[in-house]
């Protein structure tokens, strides 16, 4: 199986954890998104230790909101001791709802709206991690009317290219996060935060993309990065008791991506960081990392109910399931590949090629090409795996299809932590 925490039971079925998939399906219906407790645990636990144990004091794990944002899942992630970031008033709102600590949430966004950012300011959120000197300037004058200085880190463009898929990059020169260390507007925007009365410029951030499975790329973000810390330091006076490296390890998604271990990463980075700045004769900054996808992306699947299979002689065998880009729109968006079996025959072979295509009314509307599956039938209970980071989050009503919902498992136990919407849902915010 592609990850440890499936496998396959004595009646062919696929299980997640210790629960059957199909028993949960007929329980719950489809489509339905089902997150493994236990998995995100481990791999919180993964994280937080090797931080304690590879980096410097101070150092922490920041839970990125926007792979998965639901009362349930940043329960569990607070409950393991993680901060978090997020990306708007509405995930920050969640994570106050279910009692994060708000000196623990970062608050992270290119684009904030002035009153999301009186709102955060209002909440006591501990950091802004401002984008633009537009953002600045607002957290400065709210902050000075709220009477508080407010505690931020600058987010730098650090123009260094991962080679990933262009969009999920976001650390090269042109991108639209940050603000960039080679055109000279870093070193301006670092003297204008430095400026400010009413902020305190507590450290840096950078993020250089996702779906990254070697240290390379953060080490090369590092050496930029101190390199810019040295220049600044020399300038300025200024030394970030943070470095915030961002997220963006990677998830396998199919057989060809790579097994990595997390903990193996971070030591690898965190002994990097500590020797740049051994021969740059400065402090190692207490580093701030930040997982979403390899926190929950591998803990989730979602099962679906085929509706038909179409074969269309020496073309194509389509193979219609009951949910598609209003679930999960990482193809549609991107080309995203997923690993998919039947799992209500998981014991049988995979020897029958098709497209897994969607029930909306868009020919774009498909969740695989060439993918290989057991023979399926209607009535089939089709399973796409590693679902559990940007599907739920990125869900839409689109065709006015109602979002699945979500379950959670833990030790053969289940348990509803979104409920399916309903039709009246779809209306609730219409004036009829």
């Amino acid at each position: 199986m592609l990850h440890s925490n499936l496998s396959v039971n004595s009646a062919g079925h696929l299980v997640i954890g210790k629960s059957d998939a199909v028993e949960l399906a007929l329980k719950y219906g489809t489509p339905l998104y089902v997150v493994d407790e236990e998995r995100v645990r481990e791999n919180c636990r993964s994280y937080v230790d090797a931080v304690k144990r590879y980096l410097a004091p101070g150092s922490e794990v920041l839970y990125a909101d926007k792979a998965l944002c639901c009362a349930a899942i940043l329960k569990t992630v607070m409950q393991e001791g993680l901060s978090a970031d997020v990306v708007s008033a509405g995930e920050l709102y969640t994570a106050l709802r279910v009692g994060f600590p708000a000196e623990k949430l970062y608050f992270h966004g290119n684009s904030k709206p002035e009153n999301e950012i009186v709102y955060a300011i209002d909440a006591g959120v501990g950091h802004f991690v401002v984008d633009s000197a537009e953002e600045l300037e607002a957290i400065d004058r709210f902050a000075a009317r709220k009477k508080v200085r407010q505690k931020i880190f600058l987010r730098i463009t650090p123009d260094i290219d991962t080679h990933t898929h262009k969009k999920i990059a976001t650390g090269t020169v042109d991108c639209k996060f940050g603000t960039p260390i080679v055109t000279g507007q870093a070193e301006e925007f670092v003297r204008r935060a430095l400026s400010k009365k009413n902020v305190e410029l507590d450290g840096l951030h950078c993020h250089v993309g996702s779906q990254i499975f070697t240290a390379g790329p953060y080490i090369d973000c590092a050496k930029v990065m101190f390199d810019f810390i040295g220049e600044m330091y020399a300038k300025t006076g200024f030394l970030p008791k943070y470095l915030d490296l961002g997220g963006g390890f990677g998830v396998r998604y199919v057989e060809s991506d790579p097994v990595i271990s997390y903990g193996d990463l971070i030591r690898k980075i965190g002994e990097e960081c500590s020797r740049i700045c051994m021969e740059k004769g400065i402090p190692v900054p207490a580093l701030l990392l930040e997982p979403g996808r390899s926190i929950v992306g591998d803990a989730g699947i979602t099962v679906y109910t085929v509706t038909g299979v179409k074969e269309i002689p020496h073309h194509t065998n389509y193979v219609a399931v009951d949910g598609g880009m209003t679930d999960n729109p990482r193809y549609t968006l991107y080309g995203a590949e997923h690993t998919m079996l039947l799992a209500n025959k998981a014991k049988l072979q995979a020897d029958y090629r098709c497209t897994v295509a969607g029930r909306c009314c868009e020919s774009g509307d498909l969740l695989g090409e060439n993918i290989a599956l057991q023979k399926p039938v209607k009535g089939d209970m089709l399973t796409v795996l590693s679902t559990g980071a940007y599907n739920y989050s990125m869900a839409s009503n689109y065709n006015r299809v109602p979002r699945p919902a979500m379950i959670t498992v833990k030790n053969g136990e289940d348990r509803l932590a979104v409920r399916r919407e309903s039709y009246e849902d779809l209306l609730a915010l219409d004036i009829l």
